[in-house]
């Protein structure tokens, strides 16, 4: 009797240069959330800029439905070590959201919905690199992965990505958000694991 069943060839292998170091390549999409999942109609929902001189720019989820989509494929990487690949989005460039924010800022805190924040440099938003995100895999995002809508900055761990996004604030200084004071990396980047301060 054959110790492998015939036909059986194994996991498939990632494609060389795909996966970050310390990383396992995963098929499901596991919720991971820092607190209870909060629901938000999509009538009562909006996203603000706020600039470091108090300014705010304001948009309503019919506002956020009147601007030009996007539908990018990304690979996304969590500091818990999974990675799923070729995920299939529909949302809003933050550079159409910024492109007509006067700022001085380098820094931007993002905040969510139910309390968590995160922070990035403002250039880690810019240039075709993050979203706000409201579909994904042809679907309505549902609330478990950050419905109605949540940040997708793929090239950094999914912990900057936030759900449930309600928000950005624009910082002449770096301010850490929820995981970043509790020990976690400030920046992120999972192709030089930054998962941890010190990291």
């Amino acid at each position: 009797m054959a110790i492998v069943s015939r036909g059986f060839h194994g996991r498939p292998r990632p494609q060389a240069g795909r996966l970050p170091p310390g990383q396992y390549e995963t098929y499901d999409f596991p919720v991971l959330s820092a607190g209870p999942t909060p629901r938000i109609e999509q009538d009562a929902w909006e996203f603000t800029v706020t600039t470091e001189a108090g300014e705010r720019h304001r948009w309503s989820w019919a506002d956020l439905m009147g601007l030009p989509a996007e539908r990018p494929t990304v690979d996304l990487h969590c500091v818990t070590k999974w990675s799923k690949f070729d995920t299939t989005w529909q949302g809003v460039s933050v550079d159409l959201l910024l492109e007509d924010v006067e700022t001085a800022a380098d820094y931007a805190l993002v905040h969510s919905y139910g309390g968590y924040t995160t922070n990035l440099p403002l250039e880690d938003l810019l240039d075709g690199k993050a979203w706000i995100a409201y579909g994904y895999d042809g679907d309505d995002l549902h609330p478990e992965h950050g419905g109605p809508a949540r940040l997708l900055v793929p090239h950094l761990y999914l912990w900057k990505s936030a759900k449930w996004v309600r928000g950005i604030q624009l910082l002449l200084d770096d301010e850490p958000g929820f995981w970043e004071s509790a020990g976690y990396h400030d920046y992120g980047d999972p192709w030089r694991e930054q998962r941890y301060q010190g990291d």
